[in-house]
């Protein structure tokens, strides 16, 4: 079962007049059910919900829907044209609900990151003054599922931060985010100062590990969390996206392995021989990411331009080959057809480091604190081209050619089995020790090298 939030109120708020904020991140496209963003009880005639749909929704997979439902049969239904498939981005989605506008189109609007959608497969409206829809209602509110005879089934699959609830007005998204002057680009409101959230509205944050229901609103609505295991929190926030693997980027193989956690982990299985690709391509600056093992028989951990995926076989075997990784086993290096020694072998739960020095095309790999190959942290933060993997080779005709390099991960054997999860700074495990990178980002086991940056929007903005 996927985690969910839910509340059921003492008593009943505003059902005609209210407004729904919040920023998601996909890390699922394309599923079988449709995803659940938020929900009233669907055991009643009467219901509200939001989703993404799924292919049980033919030919409508990927587009967003939002359904109010009235007791005595009407319905409202708007859903887009447009479909919602980047993985690797974060949308801002607000729902207007307001039944006493005299103009029809007026009564239910949708907005994605600060933009009307008017491009609508469906546009059906209740009539003015409709309500009893139970949200803000004394049933279950859900948020990131659909609550059905007491169980919860169709789970958002990705990430959701500042939800907002506004009881009583409804509001433009401009009262919940902003354009940055800098890079033009649709983002959170800093604060939400002068907000009136009203009798049931509230304001969850998910800062709180222990309590991620909160309620910062001041109205103390605080939800229950369900389902909520080890990295339910996550450092990936509206305001700083941070990396994960791109589902979309996928190998010829017609057997590509699986990818959870919130696109951080990658499990290849017997006969899986596929790729994970990172969602955030770098050209230069200096990046450093950490993969924690958990099935090692033939895991390989590495970086690739995104050309690699173009390959009917393996990386290793091509030359060039457009990636190079270390092999878990023997801890070699695999490049151009070829390997040598670089390493030593990892097992399950050895957390490995790699610092990417794109400035000057330099890459190392270490494993639990220690770099291989015989090179120092002082090395690697003074760009030494000693001991680090192209000078290994004997070439970075791998990554000095101007496309860009992604964190790579593969499991490049057919009877054997590869898994692991990485940690761009946002992991999915517990973290023992805690580091972050010179400007406060991330979350890491063993210490960044100065100068070296977590792959996210903020760091990718300044030296990316």
């Amino acid at each position: 079962m996927g985690t969910y939030l839910n509340r059921t109120p003492s008593s009943a708020g505003n059902e005609k007049t209210w407004t729904v904020s919040l920023w998601v991140k996909r890390a699922s496209i394309t599923s079988t059910s449709a995803q659940f963003l938020f929900a009233s009880d669907t055991n009643y005639s009467d219901y509200v919900y939001c989703r993404f749909m799924g292919t049980e929704n033919t030919g409508k997979e990927d587009e967003l829907q939002v359904v109010l439902a009235e007791p005595n049969g009407r319905t409202a239904n708007v859903t887009t044209n447009k479909k919602f498939r980047d993985p690797s981005s974060w949308y801002h989605i607000v729902v207007r609900c307001d039944t006493t506008q005299s103009t029809s189109t007026d009564r239910l609007r949708v907005y994605v990151n600060g933009s009307q959608e008017t491009s609508l497969r469906d546009n059906s409206q209740l009539n003015q003054n409709d309500d009893n829809m139970n949200w803000n209602s004394n049933v279950p509110q859900v948020i990131g599922a659909q609550l059905s005879s007491g169980t919860s089934e169709r789970f958002q699959n990705g990430y959701i931060t500042n939800f907002v609830n506004i009881d009583g007005q409804s509001l433009a998204p401009t009262s919940f985010g902003e354009t940055d002057s800098t890079t033009g680009e649709w983002k959170p409101k800093a604060g939400l100062s002068g907000l009136t959230f009203g009798t049931n509205g509230f304001w969850q944050k998910y800062e709180s590990a222990g309590n991620l229901g909160l309620d910062s609103s001041g109205n103390s609505n605080t939800y229950t969390v369900n389902n909520a295991g080890t990295g339910a929190q996550a450092v990936d926030t509206a305001s700083n996206n941070f990396a994960t693997i791109n589902p979309v980027a996928q190998s010829r193989f017609s057997n590509q392995g699986t990818i959870s956690l919130g696109n951080l982990k990658y499990d290849g299985a017997a006969n899986d021989r596929g790729w994970g690709f990172c969602s955030m391509g770098v050209t230069k600056g200096k990046w450093y990411w950490e993969i924690k093992a958990t099935a090692t028989d033939r895991l390989m951990i590495g970086v690739g331009y995104q050309s690699v995926l173009d390959f009917g076989g393996t990386f290793f075997g091509n030359n060039p080959s457009k990636a190079f990784s270390i092999l878990s086993y023997n801890g070699n290096l695999y490049y151009d057809g070829t390997n040598t020694s670089y390493g030593p072998a990892f097992v399950a739960n050895d957390i490995m480091m790699v610092a990417l020095d794109m400035d000057n095309y330099l890459c190392w790999f270490g494993k639990n604190g220690t770099w291989s190959n015989n090179a120092t942290q002082t090395q690697i933060e003074n760009s030494t081209a000693t001991y680090d993997a192209t000078t290994k080779m004997g070439t970075k005709q791998n990554i000095n050619n101007g496309d860009f390099v992604f964190p790579f991960i593969t499991a490049q054997e057919n009877a054997n089995t590869g898994a692991g999860i990485f940690n761009f700074g946002n992991p999915p495990f517990t973290i023992s020790s805690g580091n972050a990178d010179a400007n406060g980002h991330g979350n890491f086991e063993y210490a960044v090298p100065s100068g070296y940056y977590s792959l996210c929007t903020k760091n990718i903005n300044s030296y990316g």
